[in-house]
């Protein structure tokens, strides 16, 4: 998997519906083209989910971020937020209630 492909699925809890969408069975929704790295507002989706699951999001200098103490950098917002949720949903045990 790739990083917004783990993203997507063990953070936001989206299911691939094809090559180009995501379904999120909570919202009932498609998601098209999601790319956190380079789009804010989906960049933005996961910090606002991972407030939901109890972690701080803090933002260090212009590029760089912070979910509790998992701290990641970036040429931009976005792929500073998607480094660090990446990280974090890469090498943390994630609650399964959540997933």
């Amino acid at each position: 998997m790739n990083k917004t492909e783990v993203i997507a699925r063990r953070i936001l809890g989206w299911k691939l519906n094809r090559w180009e969408r995501w379904y999120d069975a909570e919202k009932e929704i498609y998601i098209y083209d999601f790319n956190p790295e380079a789009n804010l507002e989906h960049a933005l989706l996961i910090v606002e989910r991972l407030k939901i699951f109890g972690y701080t999001y803090s933002e260090i200098g212009e590029y760089e971020v912070c979910f509790n103490d998992v701290c990641e950098n970036g040429n931009s917002l976005a792929q500073a937020i998607t480094n660090a949720a990446f990280s974090l949903a890469d090498n943390s045990t994630i609650d399964e209630g959540w997933l």
